[in-house]
């Protein structure tokens, strides 16, 4: 059953993560990482979320294994409030990747792709010839493309994949991930976000935007939120509360707080969208 939204006030996070420590798995997971480096349960999750008053979330990939594919789509099979999965698929591998593809389509849930890009030392990983035969996979089966931590490298690789791909929603993972604190790389950041805003099968989410030792409060992120509320509008904007990863800045309630300390200052429609429209328009519409 296609979900969507059962009421005006229905928030919904469209990134949060899910994984379990084990030998090969989440390889990118090391001590140093300090509280990420532990097991993140659906249940744990469930009580993150429901404790902030965030009543359903999609559940997105962190490590490139069709492992975490199962993984993910078995938590979503047993908890209803798992209403999305964005999966992973080997971009490079174009007829591997349709053959996965048309298994992932045969669960319910699954709603989009993802792959962990912003490890790839390539900087040109998104203008590979067997990467977009893969991408005109996913534009043609209308499945959503997310691309996470795109600035600097990507960002701009985004607006390009979106003009070619008028068919392809393009989702920016955590507005692209700017560099807080750096005058010339928030102008660059800014340049490159609004030019992919410009291509109107982009979206972006309002997610991850703690960095280390930065502020995270709402005032601090006042001019991030401004340029992307003015590039993209609420109607191409969703919260993303991206857990546990965010853990590295604050709590699930007050990475919550945030959110809504910027988006409640919207009226209630505009809210709505960015709570929970968005996100279900651009994976199930």
């Amino acid at each position: 059953m296609v979900p969507h939204p059962a009421a005006p006030t229905l928030r919904v996070d469209s990134h949060l993560h899910l994984w379990e420590l084990a030998p090969g798995q989440y390889s990118w997971l090391q001590p140093e990482l300090g509280v990420l480096y532990d097991t993140f349960t659906a249940e744990q999750a469930q009580s993150a979320l429901f404790g902030a008053g965030v009543s359903q979330a999609i559940v997105v990939q962190a490590d490139d294994t069709a492992a975490d594919n199962e993984a993910m789509l078995a938590a979503a099979q047993a908890n209803d409030w798992i209403v999305g999965v964005i999966g992973w698929l080997p971009l490079e591998e174009p007829a591997k990747a349709a053959a996965m593809l048309e298994k992932l389509r045969e669960h319910p849930k699954f709603c989009g792709v993802r792959t962990l890009l912003h490890d790839d030392p390539r900087a040109d990983v998104l203008e590979l010839a067997t990467v977009r035969e893969t991408v005109a996979l996913l534009a043609r089966e209308g499945i959503p493309f997310d691309v996470p931590n795109a600035f600097p490298r990507h960002l701009s690789q985004v607006a390009q994949l979106a003009h070619d791909f008028p068919e392809l929603t393009v989702v920016i993972d955590h507005l692209g991930k700017p560099t807080r604190g750096d005058a010339a790389a928030m102008a660059a950041w800014e340049k490159q976000l609004r030019a992919a805003a410009a291509l109107p099968n982009t979206v972006a989410k309002v997610s991850g935007l703690h960095a280390d030792g930065a502020d995270f409060r709402a005032p601090a992120l006042h001019r991030v939120w401004e340029v992307a509320l003015e590039a993209f509008g609420p109607q191409r904007l969703m919260f993303g509360g991206d857990w546990p990863v965010s853990l590295l800045g604050a709590n699930y309630g007050e990475t919550v707080s945030v959110a809504e300390a910027l988006i409640d200052s919207l009226g209630p429609a505009e809210a709505q969208a960015i709570w929970s429209g968005t996100c279900f328009q651009t994976y199930y519409g």
